[in-house]
């Protein structure tokens, strides 16, 4: 359906970073991306991550990491400072897509998990590390969804918490230009994961329609959000981006 290709990742040997939402899903096959082209990567799961990811979070740091929780964050990022004594990226990973439901259903108050998670979460993470990124001129990657500009069937938590995310990264961009600090929102396709079995198991809107094989594999978004990671990417000036879109596009095709 949307006959997308991995891309090819540059070395990022002596770089560290830390995703969010790494326990499963595009989140740990990125962790696996970065450490096989020699970065220190600090997992952050919710929990204990998934057993059936096990494989791509071998070599990484996995860390106890709930995006809505300060005391945590903090924990972590002292972690880093105390092992590495930097950080080069932060990777905005984690997410919710409930509560699924129409809006008239939903009580205000239940929007608060998706809104914790997908915006307050990128704004908390951030904050939080850009000490860190300041010193190393690095880079936060939020990861992004067409949803963050489009009204889904159901998903009024998602699309409206993921829509304050990409405010929010703009905002970033723009209050932190000239930092040294770069800022990106990456809009990833409906991509074969836990979340998108939610989806379908809800069974609103066109995209729970789509077939399981139709569906983007993990491998495509996780290559484009280690490339970011990258000296390449220090050359692009736009901060919303899409994988299915150009500078990727031709990476692909070049692959093809």
């Amino acid at each position: 359906m949307f006959d997308l290709l991995p891309i090819e990742i540059p070395d990022l040997s002596g770089k560290t970073i830390l995703i969010t939402g790494a326990g499963r899903g595009i989140g740990a096959v990125l962790a696996g991306k970065l450490v096989s082209k020699g970065a220190k990567v600090y997992a952050g799961v919710l929990g204990s991550p998934d057993v059936n990811y096990s494989n791509h979070l071998t070599n990484c740091t996995i860390v106890e990491l709930d995006v809505t929780d300060a005391g945590q964050i903090s924990s972590v990022l002292t972690r880093i400072k105390s092992e590495t004594g930097k950080l080069d990226a932060l990777i905005n990973n984690a997410g919710a897509i409930t509560p699924i439901a129409h809006i008239d259903t939903l009580a205000t108050e239940s929007l608060r998990q998706a809104y914790e998670v997908n915006a307050l979460g990128v704004h908390r993470m951030t904050c939080s590390a850009l000490p860190f990124l300041r010193a190393s001129k690095g880079v936060v990657i939020n990861a992004g969804t067409g949803a963050a500009t489009t009204p889904m069937e159901g998903w009024a938590a998602y699309c409206n918490s993921k829509a304050a995310a990409r405010m929010l990264t703009l905002m970033f961009a723009k209050d932190l230009e000239g930092s040294g600090v770069q800022f990106f929102f990456i809009g990833i396709p409906p991509t074969d994961t836990e979340m998108q079995e939610e989806i379908r198991m809800a069974g609103l809107n066109p995209i729970s329609k789509i077939q399981k094989s139709d569906l983007v594999h993990p491998n495509v978004p996780a290559s484009v959000m280690a490339w970011l990671c990258g000296p390449q990417a220090r050359k692009l000036d736009d901060v919303l981006l899409d994988v299915r879109e150009e500078p990727f596009k031709s990476m692909m095709s070049r692959l093809d």
